[in-house]
């Protein structure tokens, strides 16, 4: 019997691969293929109260998201706290999850029991999160404060929540540590996949630690880091449970936590606006377009890089 006839006897019956595939395909057109389809249709239609179509408008509803108030004030403010919540995300999410990760590879046994704790928050509910620290945050009865007071420092008894220059840092401070365990659970594989002959063939070469950990295992860590940074530029622009909690659908205080999300929330339940519908449904394919096409060029981009480390 030949290789091939061996492979095609192991192959799967197509009716079995299809029974596997469909069913997971039908949820994922339900869940979300039919919603961004549905809102993208939308978008190009004025409404009048609910589902009540005016008309096909072409693309009139995002001239008014991009020319008239209060979505030429909003709509910017909105997209630079998504990119504020990225970077923030992006840099500390990635230095300091591979930091952890690197540490947790000399802890040997009690390594799985840090892990444990590091992912914990990022498997509990965001909004849990945001109204567990909106009451540690307090100013009023919450023990980060009494706790500073308590030392001395009056002065950092802050209202986290409560002033616009505060706000937003903390909510990516907050995202950062509910998140910080996804990181260092994909830094921590792959550190372990990496060949140990690699690193002492250069030790005894004379690289030091550092020079190491930058020629060799930076450069190993190139998919992961691209994974890690993608994920995090999608998750920082669907940001809407945390500043949900923090601020409201109003992305309070004075929307210094105001996100895309949370714009496109305000326009379809609390607008009260005839065209609610297909304006709300601007702002999400303007996200989603946004969201596709930076995930898309990051991909290429790396893809390149990676390329050229090989």
């Amino acid at each position: 019997m030949t290789a091939k006839s061996t492979f095609d006897a192991k192959r799967p019956h197509p009716v079995v691969i299809a029974a596997f595939i469909i069913p997971a395909f039908v949820l994922f057109a339900v869940i979300l293929l039919y919603p961004m389809a549905a809102a993208l249709g939308f978008s190009l239609f004025e409404f009048k109260g609910g589902l009540n179509i005016v008309g096909f408008n072409w693309f009139q509803n995002f001239v008014v998201l991009f020319t008239q108030e209060p979505y030429v004030t909003q709509l910017p403010r909105a997209f630079a706290h998504n990119l504020a919540i990225l970077v923030g995300t992006l840099i500390l999410q990635n230095s300091i999850g591979l930091f952890l990760a690197v540490q947790l590879q000399r802890f040997g046994p009690l390594r799985r029991v840090f892990q444990v704790l590091y992912t914990t928050p990022y498997l509990v509910s965001p909004l849990v999160v945001g109204y567990l620290w909106t009451l540690l945050l307090s100013p009023t009865f919450g023990p980060v404060n009494a706790a500073l007071r308590a030392v001395g420092l009056d002065a950092l008894a802050l209202p986290w929540l409560g002033d616009p220059k505060t706000a937003l840092p903390v909510l990516i401070l907050v995202s950062v540590w509910q998140w910080i365990g996804f990181p260092v659970l994909l830094y921590g594989a792959a550190l372990a996949g990496q060949s140990p002959e690699i690193h002492e063939a250069a030790s005894i070469d004379g690289a030091s630690g550092w020079k190491r950990f930058v020629h060799i295992t930076l450069p190993l860590l190139t998919p992961v880091i691209g994974t890690v940074s993608i994920l995090t530029f999608i998750g920082a622009m669907e940001s809407f449970t945390l500043p949900y909690a923090f601020g409201g659908a109003t992305g309070s205080p004075a929307g210094a936590t105001d996100v895309l999300s949370l714009l496109f929330f305000r326009e379809s339940f609390h607008s009260g606006a005839s065209n609610a519908l297909g304006m709300s449904s601007a702002v999400a394919t303007v996200l989603f377009l946004f969201i596709l096409g930076g995930a898309v060029i990051a991909r290429r981009l790396l893809g390149r890089y990676e390329e050229n480390l090989t």
